[in-house]
């Protein structure tokens, strides 16, 4: 019996599991201490109205011998995947059915996807971004090649043509940064697959934050892309599945074999997301239930608004906020992240993520989320601002 040697190169422990036992550790020393969230993105808004009754619903189906559900339908059941194609037809996007994957959720979709491609290929990952992208990539034994986003390029850096990859990360809104590609950037990284014969993995987790109707919310808004791209979205943070877990995968029929073989993949590994999850998600996309959302994702970018104003007071240089649930900051005084994350712990018992966690380039900056009640942001502000 032999391990796979590639899992012994990752870091010792996950970034958000260090965070974890930072914070368990203080709170031993300091019992009393009232500590505000602003670090792990999980939702704090309960499922919507619509949702819950689609679930309860469900529920009721389940009990009965002539609505009882076994084994669904394998890409998910057609109800939901409809559903999703109308939510794309409304950014002039086109999908068949079949291009639609259910999933239970996208962190699981952006790992499990590198079974239909070769070891062989090279992946081009953005620092900083989202760890999954890295790890899983470490875990297989894949050449991974990092582009550098940085403060110069607002964290959203472009097509290298002296890089060339297989396989192209990108996420936007971006975790952690915030930052969203316009039209013509993600034209540009379009224009880099085609050219490179790559296949771009497109992170559309946050689209539904982004205000800026002249910013893309789909990678399929862009022409070609359907012939280079994948995209994995999840309702975790649309609609607050965190604990519910539901998600999506595209696979256009334009990316050949791909459509099949990922078929192919979740047929034999996956038996699928349950039925009343399903039927819940379904409401997501419901006149009824979307309007819903659109209350709770309101309310999340008015506490990112209340934590970009504080900053703007402090002269502390940031991204991310308008069209996001997350801010990037610049620690200051030219403190290193995780210095900056225990000065925040122990003087304002308010909790965030350091930078450095999402790669080299994210050292001396942090991430704050908007996720939490407005009274804590309010008062985890108040408490920032006194920090210097």
């Amino acid at each position: 019996m032999n391990v796979n040697q590639n899992f012994l190169n990752l870091k010792d422990s996950y970034l958000f599991s260090a965070i974890a036992k930072k914070v368990k550790d203080h709170l031993a020393k300091n019992p009393d201490k009232q500590i505000i969230r602003l670090g792990i993105g999980d939702v704090t808004l309960p499922l919507v109205p619509a949702v819950i009754n689609a679930m309860q619903q469900a529920v009721a189906e389940m009990g009965n011998a002539g609505t009882f559900r076994g084994y669904g339908e394998e890409q998910g059941y057609a109800f939901l995947r409809q559903a999703i194609c109308g939510y794309y037809a409304k950014k002039n996007v086109k999908l068949n059915d079949d291009e639609v994957f259910v999933s239970d959720g996208a962190k699981s979709d952006l790992g499990n996807i590198l079974d239909i491609f070769s070891l062989d290929n090279s992946v081009l990952i953005p620092d900083p971004v989202y760890p999954v992208y890295a790890d899983t990539n470490i875990m297989a034994g894949r050449k991974i090649i990092y582009i550098n986003g940085n403060a110069e390029n607002n964290f959203l850096p472009l097509p290298d043509k002296n890089i060339k990859a297989d396989i192209i990360y990108l996420c936007s809104p971006n975790n952690p940064t915030g930052s969203a590609y316009n039209k013509e950037q993600l034209k540009l990284w379009v224009d880099y697959a085609l050219e490179n014969n790559s296949v771009i993995f497109f992170d559309s987790a946050y689209e539904i934050f982004v205000q800026d109707k002249t910013l893309p919310t789909s990678i399929y808004q862009i022409d070609g892309a359907e012939r280079c791209a994948i995209e994995f979205c999840s309702l975790s943070k649309t609609a607050g599945f965190t604990g519910t877990r539901c998600g999506y995968t595209v696979v256009p029929h334009k990316l050949g074999a791909l459509n099949k073989l990922w078929l192919r993949r979740q047929t034999t590994k996956f038996n699928g997301v349950p039925y009343i999850v399903q039927r819940g998600a379904e409401a997501v996309f419901s006149d009824e239930g979307f309007a819903q959302i659109k209350t709770n994702i309101s309310y999340y970018l008015e506490n990112a608004k209340v934590i970009a104003e504080t900053l703007k007071k402090m002269g502390i240089w940031f991204v991310g906020g308008e069209n996001s649930p997350y801010i990037w900051l610049k620690c200051p005084n030219e403190m290193k992240s995780w210095d900056f994350f225990d000065l925040l712990l122990e003087k304002a018992g308010v909790v965030g993520t350091p930078g450095a966690g999402f790669g080299t380039n994210g050292e001396g900056f942090f991430r704050v989320t908007a996720f939490n009640s407005k009274e804590n942001v309010v008062e985890a502000m108040e408490r920032f601002s006194k920090i210097r």
